[in-house]
């Protein structure tokens, strides 16, 4: 038989802790004392989010949150001038004159005459194209003062374009026969054509200056090594292997060039 005194305090525990949590419904009813001990979700107040400085990458970084990204998403986007920096500008430079069908593009490399085009690019028939990038309209002013502006003849280019953000200049604002790329969002997008006879003999000795320059560059830095055998590295590579060359490794005379083809000799 259980013991009476035991019995007792257990039903005298059992009242109170059901005491307890009724006056603590009743409580929550009338508005009153709210024992929170007893509550499993306790109330966390969210503040709205106002402050406006922080960029959607920071804001989705720190909080992870589907709302607070669409909080963002809705509103314009603005791509300021502040975000675009010219080394970006020279990076989709050098892009489009690959896709636009230049062979050999080279960046800010300069020549006697002190022109430096931010990109450089040949197509076949040594037709080259120039892409200037410019990021202000105080830059693009600037660069018009340069003797070799004052001078178109004594430039460099076939073709010649600038690279701005978009809206930044204006078509009737360029120099006679140049053309206008803008960037729109990643991609560059032509505004007008260049003329494809800007070039005269004086720009093409230029041009050869500034191959060669950067040529004479690239033997220091490859020295004692010269670049002809830097060039021949897979015939030393086709001798080491006993006459053959390694499997997935293609010959000198197969690689794609197109300076090679016949009409490559053509001129502009």
């Amino acid at each position: 038989m259980a013991d009476p005194v035991a019995k007792r305090r257990h039903m005298k525990a059992r009242h109170g802790s059901a005491g307890k949590e009724s006056e603590t419904k009743e409580s929550r009813r009338d508005g009153t004392r709210r024992d929170r001990s007893l509550d499993p979700t306790p109330s966390i107040q969210i503040q709205p989010f106002t402050d406006h400085r922080f960029s959607l990458t920071q804001c989705g970084a720190r909080a992870g949150s589907p709302k607070l990204l669409s909080y963002f998403s809705a509103a314009p986007c603005r791509c300021s001038l502040e975000c675009m920096t010219h080394e970006n500008l020279v990076a989709k430079a050098v892009i489009w004159l690959r896709r636009y069908g230049c062979g050999v593009v080279l960046s800010e490399q300069s020549c006697a005459s002190g022109e430096t085009p931010d990109a450089i690019g040949w197509k076949r028939g040594c037709h080259s194209v120039i892409v200037e990038c410019k990021v202000s309209r105080a830059d693009f002013f600037i660069d018009q003062e340069k003797p070799f502006r004052r001078e178109p003849e004594k430039g460099m280019g076939c073709e010649r374009f600038y690279l701005t953000p978009t809206g930044l200049l204006a078509p009737e604002e360029l120099p006679a026969g140049w053309g206008l790329l803008e960037l729109r969002g990643r991609s560059v997008e032509p505004v007008c054509a260049s003329s494809k006879k800007l070039r005269s003999s004086a720009g093409f000795r230029h041009e050869m200056n500034l191959i060669l320059a950067s040529l004479r560059r690239v033997e220091v830095r490859i020295e004692p090594q010269s670049i002809t055998d830097f060039l021949k590295w897979k015939n030393r590579m086709a001798e080491y292997n006993r006459g053959s060359l390694p499997e997935g490794m293609v010959p000198s005379q197969e690689e794609a060039n197109c300076f090679l083809a016949a009409e490559a000799v053509d001129g502009d």
